[in-house]
């Protein structure tokens, strides 16, 4: 982008979306809210399942577990394979596998079968997820169209993640398998409309580029492991967690060094030396550790000590769903103002406020006093979460945007899983074996540190992009625009 065109006023109609943009849109968001209320109303289901099919403790965590694995470990590989075998294909194909194994769940008569089951749902959604994104950043022109709709993208994820609580707790007070039957029912009409409204496009060219198969494999293997230690970690033994973190920190290095020599990697090391991709990468995982382990530890206060029912503790965090209106519309405003960073940090230093209002919680809270901790996390997501798309994604060339965005949801879901292991971890310990209410408000103490110093590392880490950043007029001042005739394309596709 020039110097002149920077320093123009914004143009007002840059941000207007066509009808057939709309729509594509419209199927992008219904799928990545799909995808969080998917997650969330396992969440208060999980009671009723246990209940139901008599599931230990152990095989009732591996139902949430099995999840974040395929998730988070298959995330790298579905953001490649969009970008080499073509991202309506993928998105399509991937949100049926989603459609056919969430109903599988719903029939589940034992544990093994719901494991796998969700299982393949996760892997589903890590080819699913960074397909659908990528549509959005190649069919959108990179500027003010791109920013509105990857604001209003993020502002749905965060309203399915909030919905899916209440809307969970409905549906398993009647019976679990609807928790299940539910999205089947609603990935059936996104995928009637995606065939609709996606436009076809030409299947990428790959000649010279084959397929890295090894780096697929230890790049999964690597992240799925990590995961898997991550996970255990709050029920393993210490030796044991460290033997499976060796592990796959020895997979992640015979990765790097595999992709080093690779004619066609299956991750560019080079993607790295942009500072900017590095540190949202950094700041979403310490975001997503935070936020998924301060809402774990509210719902233990709320169910265990308070002794709320599932429908009451879901409405009582539903406030949080405040960002599904904020994002796609005070953050863009923000955006235009004072530029993606700026917002990004305001963010997180939110979320930490957030943290530090719930840190002094009694046994005899009323909502009232919880409910500027709920409120604020739910600003600090809206200014943080799409901004961070926006970053993680720009400026990267259009045949890498899967792998970008592949980037930035493992970051996430790798985040999430960190979170939820170490706040439990802290939480068993500092509870010990006590039950009685002040052993639950001791561990819960101890456990709300985690998201306080996870979201100060993540405001520390954004910090680093404030350094000479000049205020913007335009969005981002430190936007890198497409060549023009890429940007008409771009345009074009998105009409």
């Amino acid at each position: 982008m020039s110097t002149s065109s920077m320093s123009s006023p914004p143009d007002p109609g840059a941000a207007r979306l066509s009808g057939r943009a709309w729509g594509v849109l419209f199927v992008l968001c219904g799928a990545i809210f799909l995808e969080g209320i998917d997650v969330a109303m396992l969440n208060v289901a999980l009671p009723s399942i246990r209940a139901d099919l008599g599931l230990s403790t152990g095989e009732l965590q591996w139902v949430m577990s099995a999840y974040v694995v395929g998730y988070g470990g298959f995330m790298l590989l579905g953001g490649r394979a969009a970008d080499l075998f073509g991202r309506r294909q993928m998105f399509l194909f991937w949100l049926t596998v989603f459609l056919l194994f969430s109903g599988l769940g719903g029939f589940a008569d034992d544990g093994s079968t719901l494991i796998v089951a969700r299982f393949v749902t996760g892997v589903a959604a890590a080819f699913m997820t960074p397909a659908g994104l990528s549509i959005i950043t190649t069919g959108f022109e990179e500027g003010p169209q791109r920013d509105k709709a990857l604001l209003v993208y993020s502002g749905t994820a965060a309203g399915g993640f909030s919905i899916g609580l209440v809307v969970g707790g409905l549906l398993a007070s009647a019976d679990w398998r609807w928790v299940f039957f539910a999205p089947v029912v609603l990935s059936f009409l996104i995928l009637v409309a995606a065939l609709a409204l996606i436009p076809k496009s030409e299947r990428p060219d790959r000649a010279g580029q084959r397929v890295d198969l090894l780096g697929a494999l230890t790049v999964t293997g690597a992240i799925v492991v990590l995961i898997l230690a991550v996970e255990r970690a709050a029920h393993a033994g210490v030796g044991q967690t460290l033997g499976t973190l060796a592990a796959g920190f020895a997979l992640l290095t015979v990765f790097v060094l595999t992709e080093r020599r690779a004619a066609a990697p299956l991750v560019r090391l080079g993607i790295f030396r942009s500072g900017s991709l590095v540190r949202a990468n950094l700041a979403a995982l310490l975001f997503s550790a935070g936020f998924f382990g301060f809402q774990f530890i509210a719902v233990l206060y709320l169910r265990e000590l308070r002794g709320w029912s599932t429908v009451q503790t879901s409405l009582a965090l539903l406030v949080i769903g405040i960002d599904a209106v904020l994002s796609p519309t005070l953050t863009p405003k923000l955006v235009n103002r004072f530029g993606n960073v700026r917002v990004i940090f305001g963010g997180l230093v939110l979320a930490v406020l957030s943290y530090a209002l719930f840190l002094p919680v009694a046994g005899d809270w009323t909502y009232a006093a919880m409910f500027p901790s709920f409120i604020t996390l739910g600003l600090a997501f809206s200014l943080a979460y799409g901004p961070l798309t926006l970053v993680a994604t720009e400026g990267i060339d259009e045949e890498e945007q899967g792998l970008a965005g592949g980037l930035l949801y493992t970051f996430f879901q790798f985040g999430a899983a960190l979170g939820l292991s170490t706040v439990t971890a802290v939480n068993v310990s500092a509870t010990g074996d006590g039950g009685s209410p002040k052993a639950l408000l001791d561990g819960y103490h101890a456990a709300l540190l985690v998201p306080l110093i996870a979201a100060a590392l993540a405001a520390l880490i954004s910090a680093f992009g404030l350094r000479g950043r000049p205020r913007a007029t335009d969005g981002d001042a430190t936007r890198v625009a497409p060549a023009a005739a890429e940007g008409a394309e771009t345009a074009e596709a998105a009409r």
